[in-house]
C-alpha cells in the first residue's frame, strides 16, 4: 500500500531522527514528505518508531494511506517522480 507521511517538527534533533526513521521505510519526495510502499506490519513498525521519536505536544506527523485504486492516479507536476514498489526488500 502507498503511504504518504508528512511532518512538521520544530526541534532539529527530533526532526533529524524522524527523517532518519522515514528514510529506513521510504523515499523522501519533498523536504518533509515521504512516500513509502508498506504492508501492514512494516507500517506499524514505522508508526511505533515515529511515536517514540516525536513530541506529541510540539510535533505533527501525518500518515496518509492511499488505496490501491488511488495510488496509480497520483499526479506529479514539476520536478520529481513517483515512488515504485521496490523489486528487492532489505529487512
Amino acid at each position: 500500500m502507498l503511504i504518504v507521511v508528512s511532518y512538521d517538527v520544530p526541534d532539529d534533533r527530533r526532526r533529524n531522527r524522524i527523517a532518519a526513521a522515514l528514510e529506513d521505510f521510504g523515499t523522501r519526495v519533498q523536504y518533509s514528505v515521504f512516500e513509502c510502499r508498506l504492508d501492514p506490519e512494516p507500517l506499524e513498525r514505522l508508526r511505533q518508531r515515529l511515536l517514540r521519536e516525536m513530541s506529541a505536544a510540539e510535533d505533527s506527523v501525518r500518515i496518509y494511506r492511499l488505496c490501491a485504486e488511488c495510488a496509480p492516479r497520483l499526479e506529479i507536476h514539476g520536478r520529481g517522480k513517483g515512488t515504485e514498489d521496490p523489486e528487492v526488500y532489505v529487512l
